[in-house]
């Protein structure tokens, strides 16, 4: 079972999205609400939207003809970063310039005891399915990074999984790893969606297959594929170092690193389509813009 929002009459809805690809409208303004509201009854959330939908009957329209938002707001996004191997190599490779068989604090950051964690970005700066996002004006090396996410509460329980989208600036991160927040914020440099996958329905998280694909002019130019398998770190760990001495706010998304790197020599321009799919949460579909385009549609 799936969450997902979505515009019905221009009003936002929250709708539940069957395995078999069913659309439900939910009574409940948002996931958090529907948490709250299945805590109250000692139920799973799962279990109340089955009752919810056992008295009601499917949209006439399929999910992938509705006007998809966020599946939710969240207040913070934070991602990790070099828990996979894969990611812990890209980044030697930014840092020294391209030196393959280099070492650097990355492999220390990969193999210590406390992971890497980042602030990524706001309920504000955050766009859903479809929406752009965009390039970063003083970065010539920009990449998306597919990833897991994960739907917490305010104590770090995980209420379900997410697809997500790092953007980032290689370059501006190799530079200096000081200059992470700037090679890792700027407006429009996270997406979310296109739907939260319950966590109650996730037999194994470790299982999830993650593709993410790239478009030049309705050219398939990037490809790769990975699975949460891969991860050196498990979910659990990673939520407690957030959690740790921190505040944390229901709905709160944390994305758990990227084990695809497209080519050292790629990055995106703008028109580029990003297509990230993690298996049974579905796909997240994002076009680029660069900020000169973006000004002169406005």
């Amino acid at each position: 079972m799936r969450i997902i929002r979505f515009l019905q009459q221009s009003i936002p809805t929250l709708g539940a999205l069957t395995d078999d690809d069913m659309v439900y409208v939910l009574p409940q303004k948002d996931f958090m609400q529907l948490v709250q509201e299945a805590d109250a009854k000692k139920i799973t959330s799962l279990r109340l939207i089955e009752e919810i939908i056992s008295n009601s009957a499917p949209l006439d329209k399929s999910c992938e003809s509705l006007d998809l938002l966020v599946p939710i707001e969240a207040p913070e996004v934070w991602a990790s970063g070099v828990t996979y191997e894969r990611s812990r190599d890209a980044r030697n490779y930014e840092a020294t310039g391209g030196k393959l068989d280099a070492t650097t604090f990355y492999d220390k950051v990969y193999n210590a005891v406390r992971p890497e964690i980042f602030f990524k970005s706001t309920a504000a700066r955050t766009v859903g399915p479809n929406q752009e996002v965009f390039l970063r004006s003083d970065s010539k090396w920009q990449i998306p990074e597919p990833e897991l996410g994960l739907v917490i509460n305010k104590v770090g329980k995980i209420l379900g999984y997410i697809v997500g989208n790092d953007m980032s600036c290689r370059d501006i991160e190799g530079e200096n790893p000081l200059y992470l927040p700037q090679a890792k914020i700027w407006k429009n440099s996270c997406a979310i969606g296109p739907a939260i996958r319950l966590a109650e329905t996730v037999e194994d998280p470790y299982q999830f297959q993650i593709t993410c694909r790239i478009y030049r002019d309705e050219k398939l130019v990037v490809e790769g594929t990975a699975s949460t398998g891969q991860l050196k770190r498990r979910f659990d760990e990673l939520v407690s170092y957030l959690v740790r001495d921190n505040e944390i706010f229901d709905g709160t998304v944390l994305l758990t690193g990227t084990c695809i790197v497209p080519p050292n020599e790629f990055t995106l321009v703008d028109g580029d389509r990003i297509e990230i799919e993690i298996s049974g949460i579905g796909t997240l579909i994002n076009v680029v813009k660069s900020q000169s385009s973006v000004i002169k549609s406005i």
